[in-house]
């Protein structure tokens, strides 16, 4: 423990030599005595607990344009837009996760409870790793989507836990694999008592945060173990651009039926919801599930990038 508080000081000081002093790595290391390679990850420890908060207040003008038209043209009742230039995928994510984490703590609110519900994936974890811990105990975060793969194993972007231990609130768990193993199991897990009650305050959340996911091989899904090599090219073959809690939206914005409904166990999608569900997704190889999701209206708000916003303009 006493190590633990002791690198977290280490962290706080050189985020503080960095962001405030404009200090470069290799001085920090140097006044701390310190590698500079330990230094950087000192500066992004510091990033990811929460010690440094990063808010840029003045307003990119062509971004706030982007973002009015994108919203009306989608119907949405918000979207922000980060610029993005020629950034890599990575970079992208990471300036979405700063503005999704400045939404996010807009949107909770700060005194009157809520139900947030929460999906998964990189983004939403990046996003919730730049959010600052509030404390707001009177909240309650519920999982939409079961993070159990075919071989038991948890995914990495399992997110609610975190999301919840950022808000210091009671955090509620939806008690299936995002599969279950045959249509006997499906039944068996969304009979019980605790996954009806938490799917029915997952269904019934007053604001939701969710990610959008491209369908491909290598894509999450695929990667973490829920859906095989053959069930991708399976899916792609059915026109399919995008998901969202393992559910899949045709690129016209349909939501398709596949043989994986027989064992699909996440929370319903509601498509034209008057429910606040806010996307958080960018990036050049996630474009076509963005619009695919945009064209369903099964959100109604976004946290983009300028690339992805500039395209989505384009089309007709």
């Amino acid at each position: 423990m006493q190590r633990e508080i002791k690198k977290m000081e280490q962290a706080a000081r050189a985020a503080w030599m960095y962001y405030v002093a404009g200090k470069t790595q290799q001085e920090i290391a140097h006044e701390l005595g310190l590698s500079r390679q330990v230094a950087q990850r000192l500066i992004s420890l510091a990033k990811e607990q929460g010690i440094v908060h990063v808010q840029i207040t003045h307003p990119i003008a062509e971004c706030l344009k982007l973002a009015s038209e994108i919203q009306k043209k989608y119907q949405l009742s918000l979207c922000n837009i980060v610029p993005s230039g020629r950034l890599d995928g990575d970079s992208v994510i990471e300036m979405i996760s700063v503005a999704g984490a400045e939404l996010m703590e807009q949107l909770i609110n700060k005194d009157t409870p809520q139900v947030i519900g929460i999906g998964s994936g990189k983004t939403l974890r990046c996003i919730i790793d730049a959010l600052p811990y509030l404390h707001t105990p009177q909240h309650q975060c519920v999982s939409l989507i079961g993070a159990i793969a075919r071989d038991s194993s948890a995914t990495r972007y399992d997110v609610p836990l975190s999301f919840a231990e950022k808000l210091q609130c009671r955090h509620y768990i939806l008690p299936a694999p995002l599969y279950a193993d045959n249509e006997e199991d499906k039944t068996m897990w969304c009979q019980h008592r605790v996954y009806k009650e938490v799917s029915e305050k997952a269904l019934n959340a007053d604001i939701t945060f969710i990610g959008i996911g491209e369908v491909g091989i290598g894509c999450p899904l695929n990667s973490e173990g829920f859906i095989t090599d053959e069930q991708v090219n399976m899916l792609l073959e059915k026109g399919v651009a995008a998901e969202m809690l393992g559910h899949f939206i045709h690129a016209n914005g349909e939501r398709l039926s596949t043989p994986l409904d027989l064992t699909h166990t996440s929370v319903q999608l509601q498509a034209h919801s008057n429910k606040q569900i806010i996307a958080f997704s960018g990036g050049e190889h996630k474009y076509p599930a963005i619009r695919a999701v945009l064209n369903g209206k099964w959100i109604s708000g976004l946290v983009t990038d300028e690339a992805t916003a500039r395209k989505l303009l384009a089309e007709e």
